[in-house]
């Protein structure tokens, strides 16, 4: 697991430098959908990370968001997402990062998340704990909703599917606080931190939350879907909280379900 890690971060690292060095630089922007973006840079970076991991590792899985990715036996599957804050990204807006996880028959092991312009870098192995900058993390200690301090997203198809302006709406009223920031990956981090006390959303991608999710367990948080059943990184829901305010969190969206 130690040359797992080793590498992983390398490969965080390497891309975190390429997006630090490509902001404000003018991009060339494709559209996947309406408002669904991707720029060179997510391509530069992720070249970067698969060609690392497939030099050590040519056996492994390779799941990634941009590009192609790449079938194994071995039983291991590298999950990527060179950029998560794409949006952000090509706007200037100083919220993105660089996620590798890495999953083992089908159970996430490890996980990483950089973000170059803050210089900190997330990390956690299953059964090790969660860690910043090398120093231990948790979660907040923040007991009731109302004092609590949420983050969410938005899907791309959020003009035909608009679920979470009910979810949304109902947290704001039932909380002290909720942020959009546009990083999946970043708000676990930060939740894994105290820096948020709760997170939900709906339609992210496993690369959207395969290492920030296991951030989050690792620093004795709690994530399941939004009935309190097991969580997937391939399923539709995320609900991740201290602990503390899972069970509140969860009769307000099933509130806005209703």
């Amino acid at each position: 697991m130690k040359d797992f890690m080793k590498l992983a971060s390398a490969a965080a690292r390497q891309a975190g430098k390429i997006l630090k060095e490509g902001l404000g630089k003018q991009r060339r922007i494709r559209y996947k959908g309406e408002i669904n973006l991707v720029t060179e840079i997510d391509r530069k970076a992720e070249k970067v990370i698969t060609k690392i991991i497939r030099a050590r590792y040519p056996e492994h899985a390779i799941m990634v968001e941009e590009g192609e990715g790449k079938e194994g036996r071995s039983g291991y599957k590298w999950i990527i997402d060179p950029l998560d804050g794409t949006t952000n990204y090509a706007h200037g807006y100083p919220c993105f990062c660089s996620s590798i996880a890495l999953e083992k028959d089908g159970e996430v092991i490890l996980g990483v998340i950089y973000d170059p312009l803050r210089n900190e870098f997330f990390s956690a192995e299953k059964g090790k704990g969660a860690y910043l900058n090398g120093k231990r993390i948790s979660v907040s200690s923040t007991r009731k909703l109302i004092r609590s301090f949420l983050a969410t997203g938005f899907n791309y198809d959020v003009k035909t599917d608009q679920r979470n302006f009910k979810h949304f709406r109902n947290f704001v009223l039932s909380s002290q606080a909720v942020r959009r920031d546009g990083s999946a990956a970043l708000d676990l981090c930060y939740l894994g931190l105290g820096r948020f006390d709760g997170f939900w959303e709906l339609k992210l991608y496993p690369w959207d939350v395969a290492a920030g999710a296991l951030i989050v367990k690792e620093a004795r948080g709690r994530v399941t879907d939004f009935r309190g059943g097991k969580f997937s990184i391939y399923s539709d829901e995320i609900l991740a909280s201290n602990g503390r305010i899972h069970q509140e969190m969860m009769r307000v969206l099933q509130r806005s379900d209703g």
